[in-house]
């Protein structure tokens, strides 16, 4: 399973520091949750989807979606 956070940022041409105005998320805990160096929380992940107007499986890649 793999979190889409950077391809999503990425397609919408979002800087680390708007996604942090957007989620309330601190730049480097965005930083290590796009680059695999942690799993974000429940919290977050509801603060990101809220965010970017998506629903938390939105965010993941898998086949059990």
């Amino acid at each position: 399973m793999n979190v889409l956070i950077w391809k999503i940022r990425y397609d919408r041409q979002l800087s680390l520091r708007k996604m942090e105005q957007l989620t309330s998320i601190p730049r480097s805990t965005l930083h290590e949750i796009e680059s695999g160096q942690v799993m974000p929380r429940l919290d977050q992940l509801e603060n990101i989807a809220k965010g970017l107007n998506l629903k938390i499986t939105d965010l993941f890649d898998s086949d059990f979606k």
